[in-house]
């Protein structure tokens, strides 16, 4: 008769290493957020303050901000389609995590209690903190739509300085850089929507059990 403990006990470790790797992931992939968001927001202070000592010197306010405002810019943008990948990331590796408890419920009633759904977080569980107020709030709170908003106040301003530079009324060139900004927010709210919804659709096609999604 074959004995079957062997590859059991084989299989049981490497889900446990495969867990602890998901896991690690995931703290890699808050800690990315974190050093990233920083990046940029320390960027945006200097640029600020050196605005600040800049505007003693009028002559060189204008080209200041033309070469300044753009970068900040361009970084924010880069920041946050990275903030996105890196919480797309995030859900993948709690989908893997979820696969390894399904399994790890199967090793019997004690294991089925201790690593019950209700315990879990999503995709096993709907009742994630995050998602108790809705996804709409919960897609406006995150790391990657704060960046996004902040970045989009900075190509407000661009935009607001550029319209005064050519002509433009103060009111039309506040309109034009809130439209600027009402836009740009829009545009980020659908593609983290849309990466989001991506990850659901995974969580439903490889999940550990379809009916907890």
């Amino acid at each position: 008769m074959a004995d079957t403990t062997a590859p059991h006990t084989a299989l049981l470790a490497a889900l446990t290493t495969e867990h602890f790797v998901q896991q690690s992931a995931i703290s890699a992939t808050i800690s990315e957020m974190a050093s990233r968001t920083t990046i940029y927001i320390m960027s945006l202070s200097s640029a600020l303050v050196a605005t600040g000592f800049v505007a003693q010197s009028p002559e060189f306010l204008q080209p200041f901000l033309l070469a300044v405002l753009p970068s900040l810019f361009l970084l924010g943008s880069f920041t946050v389609l990275r903030l996105i990948d890196i919480a797309a990331e995030n859900m993948q590796a709690h989908i893997g995590i979820a696969r390894i408890r399904a399994y790890y419920r199967t090793l019997g009633e004690d294991a089925a209690f201790q690593f019950s759904k209700e315990f879990g977080r999503w995709p096993e569980n709907d009742a994630e903190p995050s998602l108790r107020a809705g996804p709409l709030l919960a897609h406006l709170t995150t790391a990657a739509t704060m960046i996004a908003f902040v970045n989009a106040i900075v190509a407000a301003a661009g935009v607001t300085l550029l319209a005064l530079y050519v002509g433009s009324a103060l009111a039309p060139a506040l309109c034009l850089g809130a439209g600027t900004t009402t836009g740009l927010m829009i545009l980020f709210y659908w593609y983290q929507r849309l990466r989001t919804k991506g990850m659901v659709r995974l969580a439903k096609a490889y999940g550990p059990e379809k009916s907890v999604l």
